[in-house]
């Protein structure tokens, strides 16, 4: 996967400036980091484990798991196209939650 340019004014269209956009982006690409993780874990915890600590012996669902997340677009890409795309929900601090 090759480095893909954004427009600035796109990444700004739903933000104050591009450095409020970094920071949302940022904060959902680290939820999205730990959805995956948590899904990973969830599965791990099911998968049978060998005994012996010192075999390296990988579980087929584990490697299945693995080449799935790899074909997925990076947390922080997915972030900035939720973010593009107007997907993302934020609000300041000092606003009341609705």
């Amino acid at each position: 996967m090759g480095i893909q340019p954004i427009d600035q004014k796109k990444l700004t269209e739903n933000t104050a400036n591009v450095y409020e956009a970094v920071i949302i982006a940022s904060k959902k690409a680290k939820i999205i980091n730990n959805e995956r993780k948590k899904e990973y874990d969830e599965l791990k915890s099911t998968v049978v484990s060998y005994d012996d600590e010192f075999d390296e012996r990988v579980s087929p669902e584990l490697k299945q798991h693995a080449l799935e997340v790899e074909k997925k677009m990076k947390p922080h890409v997915q972030a900035l196209h939720e973010l593009i795309n107007g997907e993302i929900s934020f609000r300041y601090k000092t606003e009341a939650i609705e």
